[in-house]
């Protein structure tokens, strides 16, 4: 019997031929040296996403992705004064001009899952905006203050 490095759990699974192929011209195409690393990293895409939707409170960090049209600078007026709204929760963002009117902007957020499904669901009632996708993941961004560092900074005694 071969025994597992220490960490590791051995899945055994069947899957229809089609999908199996499909798999594996996945790994191949990603130059990947395995199926596992290709199965782990869906699962752990999964993971955040059902943990997005059913633990409300879980603090999630992740991006953004919205395609919206120029239209004259409103849009990108309106999804500006949305994320101001949600000043803790949009970290940064990035926006490039596409082609045809169109605009491509990543937002890298944090915070509790039902504020960032919140925001998502403020930017996509935004007319303009074509597609919305947000991605999150459960490992998080450190703090980047101490508020007991801060408050020594300022002279003031924690």
């Amino acid at each position: 019997m071969v025994s597992e490095p220490a960490g590791l759990a051995r899945l055994s699974m069947s899957l229809p031929a089609d999908l199996f192929r499909q798999l594996d011209m996945m790994v191949e195409e990603r130059g990947l040296p395995s199926r596992s690393q290709l199965i782990a990293e869906l699962i752990r895409h999964a993971l955040a996403e059902h943990e997005a939707f059913t633990r409300p409170d879980e603090m999630l960090a992740g991006t953004i992705t919205i395609v919206y049209r120029g239209d004259r600078g409103r849009v990108r007026h309106q999804l500006a004064q949305t994320q101001a709204d949600y000043l803790k929760e949009v970290i940064s963002s990035q926006h490039v001009f596409l082609e045809d009117d169109q605009s491509l902007e990543v937002l890298l957020v944090q915070g509790p899952a039902s504020l960032l499904k919140e925001l998502c669901d403020a930017l996509r009632r935004v007319r303009g905006v074509h597609q919305l996708q947000l991605v999150t993941t459960t490992a998080l961004l450190p703090p980047l203050y101490d508020q007991e560092s801060v408050n020594q900074t300022n002279g003031v005694m924690a």
